[in-house]
């Protein structure tokens, strides 16, 4: 199983805050995001590899791939996970993959979707996939940025 130091929800993945703050939090060596819409579109997989510092190592699965290189053998490397929407980590968690903590920092409003949390909604199904996550006795939390306090997202779901 992969080392995995870090994982968060972020509709945007790739952007500024994570790269600046988030990964050097994490100590993190490579960042994986799993993602079947960016694993099919190659332009955006090259934008995003050009956002990444040189010392960091960006991988892009769908999450069939995802699932299979999260449980190979550990690479030595601090993974950093990315997903967009919850689901994604049930889909991952179901097939075997291990994960502690999730932290949901950014899911914007749009339609189908109500506000949970400051800037952070969610779709029916996306709690539901959260309060799965949270049965399954993965702590699960709410920190936009780094300087925040972490809420604990049962109290939303």
């Amino acid at each position: 199983m992969k080392n995995i130091v870090w994982t968060r929800i972020d509709d945007r993945l790739i952007h500024g805050q994570v790269m600046t703050q988030w990964i050097q939090n994490a100590s993190a060596s490579e960042v994986v995001i799993v993602d079947d819409g960016v694993a099919k579109d190659p332009f955006i997989q090259m934008i995003m590899k050009s956002s990444v510092p040189a010392t960091i190592n960006l991988q892009v699965f769908n999450t069939s791939d995802a699932i299979d290189y999260l449980k190979g053998d550990d690479n030595g490397k601090r993974i950093f996970i990315l997903v967009k929407t919850p689901g994604v980590l049930v889909e991952l968690v179901n097939n075997g993959v291990k994960i502690e903590s999730i932290n949901v920092g950014g899911i914007g409003a749009k339609a189908g979707r109500t506000s949970l949390y400051k800037n952070i909604s969610a779709s029916p199904q996306e709690k539901k996939d959260l309060r799965t996550l949270i049965d399954k006795g993965i702590k699960v939390f709410f920190r936009v940025v780094q300087s925040d306090s972490e809420e604990d997202v049962a109290k939303y779901v």
